[in-house]
């Protein structure tokens, strides 16, 4: 038993390895993680900065949680894109030729998109920063941030990924992605006051789980305290990973002995 844990790890680091090989020889498919949050931030800032706070640098407080939200949303559903791309090339097939785990190429795509989720944090975080943003609260309550909203977009993953396993092709996965991620995205509280909204946005707004984030990543950069927002973006996240990690697994294993 022991023996077959030790193997699913090894297995796991080794698949997880691949995937950053393959991102690593293919720079342009972090184009969306990297250079989306840098367009937008500098776009959405000097166009509606002072429309909207008066100029960029009151701006920026109320962005930047936002830009960095929809670059984790864009992050996260690169994974379904990418599942579904291995599955209909091929080479999930090879895998199950393979003497390794069945679980491990699962596992390693979504351990290793962990690393398009941080980068995507850092190009947003890091042009806000350029740009005059500061961090009211502390460097240590934007790792806090960071490490909240990145869990999250970890735990979204997992959904996309169950999605680009049961979807036909890659191109539909990225284009029903794109879509939630603009709908979520700007259906929330990321760019505007939520009080000038008509009174059925606001509704809109108010019940969207996006805008739960980053007024709590708001807060917690403005003010420097942990909110009851976070508390329940966490347990929200927890229960995304409890809920679609096993369901995704079951679909994957399916797929598999077909």
């Amino acid at each position: 038993m022991q023996k077959q844990e030790t193997k699913l790890v090894s297995n796991v680091i080794t698949m997880t390895y691949r995937n950053l090989l393959k991102t690593f020889h293919n720079p342009d498919s972090l184009l969306d993680v990297v250079v989306q949050p840098v367009l937008f931030m500098v776009l959405f800032g000097y166009l509606f900065g002072g429309a909207i706070a008066g100029n960029v640098h009151d701006y920026l407080p109320i962005i930047v949680p936002g830009i960095l939200m929809q670059a984790l949303l864009s992050a996260a559903s690169g994974s379904g894109t990418q599942i579904s791309d291995d599955m209909n090339t091929g080479i999930y097939t090879r895998f199950k030729s393979l003497p390794i785990s069945p679980l491990a190429p699962l596992a390693g795509q979504l351990l290793a998109d962990i690393f398009r989720l941080l980068l995507a944090a850092l190009a947003a975080i890091v042009t806000g920063y350029l740009m005059g943003w500061r961090p009211h609260s502390g460097f240590g309550w934007l790792i806090v941030v960071i490490m909240l909203d990145v869990f999250l977009g970890w735990a979204l993953s997992w959904i996309f990924a169950l999605y680009g396993l049961i979807a036909k092709s890659a191109t539909m996965v990225e284009s029903i992605s794109l879509m939630t991620m603009l709908i979520l995205i700007f259906l929330s509280n990321a760019f505007v006051p939520v009080q000038t909204l008509p009174r059925f946005m606001q509704f809109l707004v108010q019940i969207n789980p996006v805008s739960y984030v980053i007024s709590a990543s708001r807060t917690i950069l403005n003010d420097g305290f942990w909110p009851c927002d976070a508390w329940i973006v966490l347990g929200a996240g927890v229960l995304t990973v409890l809920v679609f990690s096993p369901l995704t697994a079951i679909v994957y294993n399916y797929k598999n002995n077909k």
